[in-house]
């Protein structure tokens, strides 16, 4: 597994600016952070933190996808009139989705302001019930108006030219299909998606395994598999 870590900070080394976007949680006063915004710090720090930015998607307030793809008058989703109209949320003119403008509050602009002036994007998340979690599903959805901008309305790949990975932990199910699944959903974005950041680290390919002991190992195995070998690089 060491290989994987090797060839993503290998890659990362030749971007400029970077952008991680991590999206598993734990309650807000538990001082534990998930396994994926764990190994996110490390690889940031390894390639010095002036680099890399990470957002921690679960600390934002982003309202959930509203559906406009699928209306009965039809494809509403990233049309002219969803541009969000603040040059400081949205100094590229392309944030383009209706919840945030009927969402005053909605953080959105927090993730895609940055996205468009980054040249590398890498998600890092949880696998939980056979998917990505949550705060992942949000987020992706609230995008949507990146693909369906030039797959549907047939203009501008505002994906073009940012490279893209995707990270998933996981405890014991499904955690190669998820991968699978992600990176397809990033070219269906537009991004570039590079192998050299997309990988899963999974503890066990038993299914059946729910013990206490599996689940309670799963962070020493981890820190013994990834964040070691990559603190003595």
């Amino acid at each position: 597994m060491t290989a994987s870590f090797q060839k993503t900070v290998a890659y990362l080394r030749r971007k400029k600016k970077i952008l991680f976007l991590t999206t598993s949680n734990r309650w807000s006063g538990d001082q534990e952070k998930p396994k994926s915004t764990l190994l996110a710090e490390q690889i940031a720090a390894t390639l010095g933190k002036e680099k890399v930015t990470i957002i921690n998607i679960p600390t934002l307030k982003i309202y959930h996808c509203e559906g406009n793809i699928s209306r009965a008058k039809g494809n509403n989703c990233g049309v002219s009139g969803a541009i969000l109209k603040d040059s400081f949320k949205n100094p590229s003119g392309l944030h383009r989705c209706w919840a945030s403008i009927n969402n005053k509050d909605d953080e959105l602009w927090k993730i895609s302001k940055p996205l468009f002036e980054s040249d590398c994007v890498v998600f890092f998340g949880s696998v939980r019930w056979g998917q990505m979690n949550a705060y992942y599903q949000t987020l992706i959805e609230r995008l949507s108006w990146i693909e369906n901008n030039y797959s549907t309305l047939g203009q501008k790949n505002m994906a073009e030219g940012i490279n893209a990975g995707i990270i998933v932990i996981g405890q014991n199910w499904r955690g190669k299909e998820v991968l699978g699944t992600q990176k397809k959903v990033l070219q269906f974005y537009g991004f570039n998606v590079v192998n050299a950041l997309c990988w899963n680290w999974q503890y066990t390919p038993d299914s059946a395994d729910e013990s206490k002991a599996s689940y309670k190992d799963a962070m020493h195995q981890f820190r013994k598999d990834i964040l070691v070998p990559l603190t003595k690089k």
